[in-house]
């Protein structure tokens, strides 16, 4: 069975996004409304007073006019939306990569907060909180009956301030009380391990704090394995649901010494703007492969089709979830912020991955296990209702089925690639040649 799971230092991360962040008004304006806008606006207000006056129960105010704004906004696109005050601070937390916590991974379980796991070095750990460890009360108050969102809110707060934690654990006779006092949770956007003589570098998120973590994992792993042992790195990539477009940017400029990384292209057909990449490949010019499924959206994807189309790397697994449009957050100051869909990205070759998704040079399926046959986890752009259309999207649209193993000894598009790199396998599309990069002319 699948589980919802909630990161406490990390929470849910923005959905899959290629975001841009603009602080002030938006640089161009609006032209101006015509008569027939005021009166569609006049019948708005007509309908919004008689709501509140002759509704069965007194609605509020305040929901009817923030689920008024998102209705509109969720008419244009699925990724267009209005987010309220603390929305728009979940949001600024999660693209941060830190902020106040505990330090734990939890899930929902017969009513009860579930540890999945502590992270190492937090206050949760040191305060010896335990995987596996269900939390019944915080601060004294039942967990049953909030929410998995609720009880992560009440667990997170400022930086120095305790909290107390009712837990109850498999052998123990009688609750254990804790009391842990919360500091800053810096999340890991990049998990990464020495597999004998493969470097493996998952990216679980594009926040302020991607680059520099896989800055450190590559300067780890060079340490740690010999150059002339080193056959290559593999990137993964899959069930990264995206975050900041200039992370993404940066993330692929690692791996590439020249050519344009991405271009976006707003409204305007003037409006375009060409990243390209600087001098100077973090790794040497080692083979790389990047591994994509249904989950990987968005700066996932830009990231991807990147080294794909210069040639760079060889991507491996099945199709990617195919968002190919950038949202920009505008900030309306104690009112939140409005995310809202202003260009799509375009790859190197100048196509649009809109609907379409990233496909593999190599495809490689990963069984789902026993639990979870039958289910329908295929995930896809193509599938949102309200979706923009994309340039190229066909029949098939986009997506593959976004599941992971937990256990690498089961991850046959892990597996597939590291027996690439060694040579155990041989395949047309192993190594790429940058020399036959495929560029928009």
């Amino acid at each position: 069975m699948m589980r919802k799971l909630s990161l406490l230092f990390a929470g849910a991360l923005m959905g899959a996004s290629a975001m841009s962040l603009v602080y002030g008004a938006p640089s161009s304006t609006a032209n101006a409304a015509g008569s027939e806008t005021y009166k569609q606006l006049a019948i708005f207000g007509d309908i919004f007073e008689r709501v509140r006056a002759q509704y069965v129960t007194p609605p509020d105010d305040k929901s009817l006019v923030e689920n008024a704004i998102n209705g509109m906004l969720t008419s244009l696109d699925p990724h267009s939306s209005y987010m309220n005050a603390e929305e728009a601070q979940d949001m600024r937390v999660q693209t941060k990569g830190e902020f106040g916590g505990l330090g734990i991974e939890v899930t929902m379980e017969n009513d009860l907060v579930k540890v999945i796991t502590p992270i190492d070095d937090t206050p949760a750990a040191k305060a010896g909180v335990l995987a596996g460890d269900y939390i019944a009360k915080i601060d004294g108050d039942e967990v049953r009956g909030l929410t998995l969102n609720d009880a992560v809110e009440k667990m997170r707060g400022p930086v120095n301030t305790p909290i107390k934690l009712t837990i109850l654990r498999q052998g123990a006779d009688k609750p254990i009380e804790l009391t842990v006092v919360r500091d800053i949770i810096k999340v890991k956007a990049v998990k990464f391990r020495v597999e004998n003589d493969i470097g493996y570098m998952k990216i679980t998120s594009f926040t302020e704090k991607t680059y520099d973590d896989l800055e450190n994992a590559i300067d780890t792993i060079k340490k740690q394995v010999p150059n002339d042992k080193l056959k290559g790195y593999v990137l993964d990539l899959r069930l990264n649901p995206g975050g900041l477009l200039d992370q993404a940017v940066s993330v692929s400029d690692a791996f590439l010494d020249r050519g344009e990384i991405v271009s976006t292209r707003g409204r305007d057909p003037k409006d375009v703007t060409r990243f390209d990449a600087r001098p100077g490949d973090d790794i040497g010019g080692k083979p790389l492969i990047v591994l994509v499924n249904g989950g990987s959206a968005s700066a996932s994807e830009i990231v991807a089709g990147a080294l794909q189309d210069l040639r760079r790397a060889t991507v491996v697994g099945t199709q990617s979830f195919g968002k190919g449009s950038v949202q920009t957050i505008i900030p309306l100051g104690e009112n939140g912020a409005l995310r809202l869909t202003t260009a799509l990205y375009y790859t190197p070759s100048g196509k649009s991955i809109q609907g379409k998704g990233i496909t593999p040079d190599i495809k490689v399926d990963q069984p789902l296990p026993p639990e979870l046959q039958g289910r329908d986890l295929t995930r896809g752009e193509s599938d949102l209702k309200g979706h923009i259309k994309g340039a190229d999207e066909g029949a098939t649209g986009s997506g593959s089925a976004a599941y992971v193993p937990p256990e690498p000894k089961d991850d046959l598009q892990l597996i597939y690639a590291e027996q690439l790199l060694r040579g155990e396998k041989t395949d047309p599309a192993f190594p790429p040649n940058p020399d036959k990069a495929v560029l928009n002319q």
